[in-house]
């Protein structure tokens, strides 16, 4: 519960303060936004399958991040930044969608 309620803060904060980011880190903040919905829906998931673990989470939440924003800094460097960077949106997307789709399933019954 502590974690959502530091997102919910984050975002607040986020919205009030509107920071700037640098030119350099632009193309990171879509994929680690997806990253970290990916790894929201999976715990909220893993909540209703009683089996949610926050270290999980926190792990899940940071790797998540960096590995996509790994792979888009690599294929940055190989000419194919924005290939690279809708393979990670539709992998993502798809896990999202799956998590979303048994969130479905387990709170309607259907």
């Amino acid at each position: 519960m502590l974690v959502v309620i530091g997102l919910l803060i984050g975002v607040v904060v986020g919205l009030v303060t509107q920071p700037t980011i640098p030119a350099g880190l632009l193309p990171y903040l879509p994929i680690a936004v997806v990253a970290a919905l990916d790894a929201m829906f999976g715990a909220l998931r893993a909540y209703l399958d009683d089996v949610f673990s926050d270290r999980v989470f926190i792990t899940s939440f940071i790797f998540n991040v960096l590995i996509a924003a790994f792979i888009v800094f690599l294929g940055d460097q190989l000419g194919v930044g924005s290939q690279m960077t809708t393979a990670v949106v539709v992998v993502l997307g798809i896990r999202i969608f799956a998590n979303a789709a048994a969130l479905r399933r387990h709170i309607f019954k259907a």
